[in-house]
């Protein structure tokens, strides 16, 4: 992989990186992770894309990562020595799109892939829809990296690079045949729960244990923290302690609550269950960066050290990022290989399996892929 960075954020630098990677010889497709503060759009970006003819997959997230770098503007463009295969699924808030009958149609023949890259608007409202229809028709056959894209505003915009250029409310799936090794882990821990989820419309959980959800929150969250919530203070607070899905013999699911709804309604990054229990949690440094480091090793453990490792790649959420503050460094540090290359991004979602576990859009986690290419 052939990996080279913009640190400016600038179109035309954004253009000349592009075109540097694309041209050289041994290059089969592209890899995109830009920051939202580049302020891209699709008019400036499209004609660009539309040039490239090798195929190409990513998004713009909040933040990237390269090395032990965190960067807030700018792009990395890695180019890939193995040509993905491309398919794009629209609608991904559409309650009466088919996600399935649309890969089946698009990615029928899967031929000896190994690894799929899955990038997601991140505020579209049927990604776990999306997630069950991939599980459906490629099972555990191949293993599975990626997250959502988006900004940290919430507002739904442009996010996804693909060769027709920027798009949105979308998933683009990239199948490669190239070995890899996933490894997922949160360090996020149970503080109180399980509640009950008595109503809940897709991302948006109503009630809990029959009462409005953010009263049922607050008292826990209040009473653990020692602060109060206001009109302006709800995602400062709640960055702290998500929600997790209790899953029978394995580590829990967890769920982001990033704005409140009408009624006491919580807004979530990602589906939750109706009936399912949640429980909130709460995390501590340590116990995020072990987490981390946990990730790596389960990744090293899945690759199986048959060939040497080339490329990390490192999915994190941005909610990790806000919680940690400068403290992040070390969850880079924990993860970081100084003979391997690691790029990254931190996403509104994390997207991954192992190999042996059922495929999840995970909240508030890190996944580490490791990489033969």
């Amino acid at each position: 992989m052939i990996i080279q960075i913009d640190r400016t954020g600038t179109v035309p630098n954004f253009e000349t990186t592009l075109n540097q990677v694309s041209s050289q010889d041994n290059i089969a497709g592209i890899l995109i992770l830009s920051c939202d503060q580049n302020r891209f759009t699709a008019a400036e970006i499209d004609p660009i894309l539309a040039q490239i003819s090798v195929p190409v997959i990513g998004g713009i997230f909040p933040e990237i990562m390269h090395g032990r770098e965190k960067l807030t503007q700018g792009t990395i463009i890695a180019g890939l020595p193995i040509r993905p295969d491309i398919c794009i699924i629209d609608g991904l808030s559409d309650m009466t799109a088919d996600y399935e009958e649309a890969m089946d149609n698009a990615l029928s023949d899967i031929n000896q892939a190994q690894t799929m890259l899955v990038f997601v608007d991140g505020l579209s409202t049927r990604i776990s829809d999306l997630i069950d229809s991939l599980f459906h028709i490629f099972g555990l056959d191949i293993n599975y990296i990626g997250g959502g894209a988006g900004s940290l505003s919430f507002e739904q915009r442009p996010c996804l690079f693909t060769n027709s250029g920027l798009r949105q409310d979308c998933a683009v799936l990239g199948l490669i045949d190239t070995r890899s090794g996933i490894g997922v882990s949160h360090g996020w821990q149970t503080i109180r729960g399980p509640f009950k989820v008595t109503e809940v419309e897709r991302n948006v959980i109503k009630t809990l244990d029959w009462r409005p959800a953010f009263d049922v929150y607050r008292e826990v969250v209040e009473a653990v923290s020692g602060q109060t919530f206001t009109d302006d203070n709800f995602f400062d607070i709640a960055k702290g302690y998500p929600f997790g899905i209790n899953k029978f013999d394995s580590e829990k699911i967890v769920r982001d609550p990033i704005v409140l709804g009408e009624n006491g309604a919580m807004v979530c990054v990602g589906e939750v269950p109706e009936e399912s229990y949640l429980s909130i949690l709460r995390g501590s440094v340590p116990s995020l960066v072990q987490a981390a480091a946990t990730a790596l090793d389960r990744s090293k453990d899945d690759f199986n050290h048959v060939s040497p490792v080339q490329t990390t790649l490192f999915i994190d959420c941005i909610s990790r990022v806000l919680f940690l503050n400068e403290d992040f460094d070390q969850e880079l540090k924990a993860v970081y290989d100084e003979q391997v290359d690691l790029i990254g991004a931190l996403t509104l979602g994390e997207i991954a399996n192992n190999g042996r576990d059922y495929l999840e859009f995970y909240n508030k986690t890190a996944v580490v892929a490791i990489l033969d290419m």
